[in-house]
């Protein structure tokens, strides 16, 4: 069968998994994401069940001279993939524990919430996201910012010590610090830009609980709420981790009862250390108003999805982020303002992580990591369809251009990048400066001179 003037089926002689065309039956299913309003909508898409079939579609789609995407667990589309070869990484799901050295080792289907399971076996823990259903090898190679560990650890990707990655050219390329360092170098923070990453190697921490959740105050005392979390934030330890989300909630039986259908201010909390002293910290929060709901506790490891209440099934929504070098009395002012009581903000979620801590700090070995040094992180999200897409993304462009005053500069944080922003080379090399933007395009010409992997945010290899 062909596609387009391309023969399908001595591919499907050399791979194991499924080769799938535009009809199908189970396409539909194994190109869906987890936005449901970004389609996913390639010429052909492979489920690989081991890095030989990988390999066997990196060399496919290079005779047939077609871009390849990749998808694991959809969190984060840039493209539509149209024309593309897509590789569907989601069977790839084995996890490997080495409680000896405190590593892990996993393919590209695992999501966070079976690699922290399988850690906390050995009461280790990873520098896992907010979701246990996004992918860790995605969120990894975006940086990797935990709502745990990060402040007190740094990034994910500061602490992966190989990565097994097939290139444009078909090779599987096992890399390191040692073995090709530029490359392994580029991989952590670079995304996908890179080549198919069959599997990834990071150090686990020997924590098996922490001190936090979530506290719900009344929307109605977001100002206040606020006012004492802008003063407060920045003196906490770097143990501990804060941020916070103004949230219109729909009506969901799976939330907690106060929480359906309400407009609520939600502090999110993590300490590492004993309930005492977290209890310390967050005192003079706990002081300003009473809560709506307060899931404030000593909890395992496990549970840190808790912190942040992320929804684990699909929904349609469009997203913003920013960065802020400050949130002070003048910014609470222009939240409360923008996504106060009495607003008509239609936003699901506008939420500020603040970050520092070893966020801010170079790893033993450096990486293309391009946010560090960003006090904090601004992300909006409306819920809807296409149909309100367009009134959502101008309330998106209202938020950003409402905190402009204190945006730090260009770069962002990689893995709250939408399909909408960094959609050009110049935006691109925005968001990871100009000195390390150019870097990575001249490994990226050593690697991919042919710009297979550009179902991305795009890094083009360096002109000649």
């Amino acid at each position: 069968m062909t596609v387009e003037g391309f023969d399908v089926v001595g591919l499907r002689r050399v791979v194991e998994g499924p080769v799938l065309l535009p009809g199908d039956d189970g396409y539909a299913t194994e190109v869906s994401s987890y936005n449901l309003n970004n389609k996913i909508e390639p010429a052909v898409v492979v489920g690989v069940t081991n890095a030989d079939d990988v390999q066997a579609v990196v060399r496919f789609a290079a005779e047939h001279d077609r871009p390849v995407a990749v998808r694991a667990t959809g969190h984060q589309v840039v493209n539509n993939a149209h024309d593309a070869v897509l590789i569907n990484t989601s069977r790839m799901q084995r996890v490997w524990i080495d409680p000896d050295t405190r590593t892990a080792r996993v393919e590209p289907g695992v999501r966070w919430g079976a690699a922290i399971a399988a850690a906390a076996k050995y009461g280790l823990a990873p520098i896992s996201g907010s979701s246990p259903t996004v992918g860790v090898i995605g969120y990894t190679l975006g940086g990797g910012q935990s709502p745990v560990l990060g402040r007190s650890h740094g990034y994910a990707a500061d602490h992966v010590s190989r990565i097994e990655v097939v290139t444009a050219d078909g090779e599987l390329r096992r890399v390191t610090a040692d073995e090709d360092p530029d490359l392994f170098w580029a991989l952590r923070g670079g995304k996908g830009n890179f080549g198919v990453v069959t599997a990834i190697e990071f150090g686990l921490f020997p924590i098996s609980e922490f001190y936090g959740g979530g506290v719900f105050f009344a929307g109605e005392r977001m100002a206040d709420v606020l006012s004492a979390w802008s003063t407060w934030a920045p003196t906490l330890p770097e143990q501990a981790t804060t941020s916070f989300a103004a949230l219109r909630l729909p009506r969901l039986p799976e939330l907690p009862q106060p929480l359906q259908g309400a407009f609520v201010l939600h502090v999110r909390f993590a300490h590492l250390g004993s309930a005492a002293d977290g209890d310390r910290l967050l005192a003079p929060i706990r002081a300003v108003a009473p809560p709506v709901l307060d899931m404030i506790a000593i909890r395992p490891y496990t549970e840190t999805p808790l912190i942040h209440l992320d929804p684990a099934d699909p929904l349609p929504y469009v997203d913003r982020t920013s960065t802020m070098r400050e949130f002070s009395a003048e910014a609470v002012d222009a939240m409360v303002e923008f996504a106060g009581p009495g607003t008509n903000n239609p936003l699901l979620m506008v939420e500020i992580r603040a970050l520092g801590g070893a966020l801010d700090r170079e790893p033993l070995v450096a990486n293309a990591v391009p946010s560090r040094g960003f006090p904090f992180v601004l992300f909006g999200l409306g819920m809807g369809g296409p149909d309100q897409a367009g009134a959502l993304q101008g309330w998106l462009e209202r938020m950003v251009d409402t905190f402009e005053p204190w945006v730090v500069d260009s770069r962002r944080a990689l893995n709250f990048l939408s399909k909408d922003e960094a959609t050009t080379s110049e935006g691109v090399r925005l968001v990871y400066g100009a000195e390390r933007y150019d870097r990575l395009a001249g490994i990226k010409k050593r690697f991919d001179p042919h710009n297979m992997f550009r179902m991305n945010h795009n890094i083009r290899p360096m002109s000649s």
